[in-house]
């Protein structure tokens, strides 16, 4: 469980630690652990990030404490906890959820170790100076999720045959929105459909952006990778039912929420293997020497219960091939 003495928010009115207090040698070692989402929204992902810490000896409050920091989707607050938990001394950064979160940590410290796990490829990102052999003090995992995002349009593209048109969401405020945009009209011409590139800068446009979609004809749309947009899982799925628009994003929370499908790599995975990371950092081992992990176990979650309120069909082999199905 989360406990609030450990998370602080620039948002709620909540004051800042004392600077003395900060500027002291903690007691314990102390893991930063500093996501861009929010702080109710990932509680089983930080379950399975504490229980994989216990399971490589550190258990907190016992001979570690984990100092949590959520930016609650402000991204503009990242510098700040970053740069906090370098004040604190803690001895290892865990940034779990995007490219964003692992620069404002790179750009805090040269020196404290840093475990990410992002979805873009970290090297071309700047994080890592190649995966084999990462350098400096920045290492972690990766599922290479604009990779898959060809792979996202081709599943809704079994899910509705016959649509000559299908969309894309995206934030153009994302630095990999134009290489998004890229990889997914290659994909849209690999098999013969037309791509409507649809955005969103922030919540507000969520409900414009799918009446946009429906507007331009697409007969189903991708969610693109964003941290904006995974705060939103919920709110996405729900929108994409009530506009009855077949939809697939990465998390199984749109799936779950009325989204059509989800199709991306496991989070739980990732944070096990984050925990796993930042044990051997605290025994002693280098960030440097530790090569960057690419997670392979991809899932796909269907949500029956969409298909049939859609009137949509779906091919066995997909529902074979699926991790979960939601009926």
């Amino acid at each position: 469980m989360i406990r609030r003495r450990d998370f602080i928010t620039l948002l709620g009115g909540a004051t800042a630690w004392p600077v003395a207090v900060r500027a002291q040698q903690p007691e314990l070692p102390e893991i930063g652990y500093l996501s861009s989402a929010s702080q109710a929204k990932p509680n089983e992902r930080v379950g399975v990030f504490v229980k994989a810490l216990k399971a490589a000896g550190f258990e907190d409050d016992r001979n570690v404490t984990i100092q949590y920091r959520f930016a609650e989707g402000h991204l503009e607050l990242l510098a700040a906890f970053a740069a906090e938990l370098v004040k604190r001394q803690v001895r290892v950064i865990v940034v779990p959820d995007s490219v964003f979160t692992a620069k404002a940590a790179q750009a805090a410290t040269s020196t404290i170790p840093i475990v990410f796990g992002v979805g873009d490829d970290p090297v071309r990102a700047g994080l890592v100076a190649n995966l084999k052999n990462p350098g400096g003090n920045l290492t972690g995992v990766t599922r290479m999720n604009l990779e898959l995002e060809p792979k996202r349009l081709q599943i809704l593209h079994e899910l509705v045959p016959a649509a000559r048109t299908l969309a894309l969401l995206v934030n153009p405020d994302n630095p990999n929105a134009m290489r998004s945009v890229g990889a997914m009209q290659e994909g849209a011409r690999s098999i013969r459909i037309q791509l409507t590139v649809v955005s969103a800068h922030r919540e507000t446009d969520l409900d414009p952006a799918f009446s946009e979609i429906v507007s331009a004809g697409a007969g189903g749309v991708v969610i693109a990778p964003d941290p904006l947009f995974f705060l939103q899982n919920a709110r996405l799925g729900e929108l994409a039912l009530a506009h009855r628009l077949p939809a697939i994003f990465e998390y199984r929370e749109f799936a779950a929420a009325g989204g059509l499908a989800a199709y991306g790599g496991n989070s739980n995975e990732a944070h096990r293997l984050l925990a796993e990371y930042a044990a051997r950092i605290l025994k002693g081992e280098k960030p440097a020497d530790l090569p960057v992990q690419q997670y392979g176990r991809f899932e796909l979650i269907l949500n029956l219960k969409t298909a049939k309120a859609l009137g949509l069909t779906v091919p066995r082999h997909l529902i074979a091939l699926a991790h979960e199905v939601i009926e």
